[in-house]
């Protein structure tokens, strides 16, 4: 089995079956914060999906968007954390 292989067969389809999973939660999530953290989640499993493609066509232009990804999920997770800090103290 070659690298190519072991990412389409195994490594996508658990990329896409947690992908759904995780869907699922962000529409289902009983609050903003289950909300936020699935779609960081889903964020992070697109950074992975666009890894494996850029590994498998040799395009190392993919890398540098999913880095760009990356970098605003982190922003947004500080993001909305600020906002929950905020918001507890003024309660």
């Amino acid at each position: 089995m070659t690298t190519t292989d072991y990412l389409y067969q195994i490594i996508l389809p658990i990329l896409s079956v947690s992908m759904l999973l995780v869907f699922y939660r962000f529409l289902k999530g009983p609050s903003m914060a289950d909300r936020i953290v699935s779609l960081d989640l889903m964020i992070t499993i697109g950074i992975g999906i666009m890894s494996i493609y850029a590994i498998v066509n040799d395009q190392s232009s993919f890398l540098d968007i999913a880095m760009i990804f990356a970098l605003i999920a982190f922003l947004g997770t500080i993001a909305f954390a600020y906002y929950l800090e905020k918001r507890n103290r003024n309660d």
